[in-house]
């Protein structure tokens, strides 16, 4: 059995906290350290933290740069082997623990992902997600997602990067699964549904509030991975990633094609 450390950097979203938090304690794998990191919420989400103190490891108050900043302050506190990371406004699934480390023991690699189901605010089934081989080349040709909800990793591999880069503001996840393979990290897919993806009206996918930022940001992680600017041959190479993409998982398709996207759908 292997300590497991969860951060759940919480700012304004009492509305689904408690269902967050509660997803976390529910949890039946026996050596879960619980991290939430509040910067300053206004909206009485501080008071169900409060009410939830006595089954969390540790409450970080402090103010921070953004979500990057307040994930690698909740990290800095954690002392498990296995790390992963919730929003405060999804969940986890009965048994992803559990299965998450159960993976991570089994097999020689440092990054785990399963798949989500996308839930609406009142936590009704929308469609399923389904992470996918991860590729830094399919990553940046946009053709690669991993369920950030639904991935757990190793310390060592979290360090070896030095945490999540503060500047990003919109994609942090992305780009610590980008700096995890180019430090080394091994990557592997489980097939089981380990979380609840929540669309929102607020919620950055539903939104699109952050697209922008998101395009800068995914440019400056192509420079990384390939170490040139975009050109003009990209657009359609990205094309075929996205066609090769959709190919290999099936019914990753059928739900796109049936249920339709999930980036900038409105629950």
């Amino acid at each position: 059995m292997r300590k497991i450390s969860i951060v759940t950097i919480s700012f304004n979203q009492a509305e689904f906290l408690e269902r967050a938090i509660c997803s976390v304690l529910e949890q039946d794998h026996s050596d879960i350290e619980y991290i939430v990191v509040d910067p300053g919420s206004t909206d009485g989400s501080r008071d169900i933290i409060e009410r939830y103190r006595s089954c969390i490891s540790s409450v970080v108050y402090e103010p921070d740069r953004g979500p990057a900043d307040g994930l690698n302050k909740g990290f800095a506190r954690a002392a498990g082997d296995i790390l992963g990371f919730l929003n405060s406004d999804d969940v986890l699934l009965p048994g992803a623990i559990r299965s998450a480390v159960a993976f991570l023991n089994s097999n020689d690699v440092d990054v785990v992902s399963a798949h989500a189901t996308v839930i609406d605010a009142q936590d009704r089934h929308l469609r399923m997600a389904y992470s996918e081989p991860f590729s830094l080349k399919m990553f940046a040709y946009g053709a690669c997602v991993l369920l950030q909800p639904s991935t757990f990793f190793r310390r060592e591999a979290f360090d070896r990067v030095q945490g999540f880069n503060v500047e990003n503001k919109a994609t942090w996840d992305g780009e610590l699964w980008v700096d995890m393979a180019l430090s080394g990290a091994r990557f592997a897919l489980a097939d089981g549904v380990w979380s609840g993806f929540r669309l929102h009206t607020q919620s950055i996918t539903s939104s699109k509030k952050l697209r922008q930022q998101e395009q800068k940001d995914f440019q400056r992680m192509f420079r990384k991975i390939l170490g040139r600017d975009r050109r003009g041959i990209d657009q359609l190479v990205a094309q075929a990633c996205r066609v090769r993409k959709h190919l290999r998982s099936p019914r990753a398709l059928y739900e796109r094609v049936v249920r339709g996207p999930i980036s900038g759908r409105v629950a």
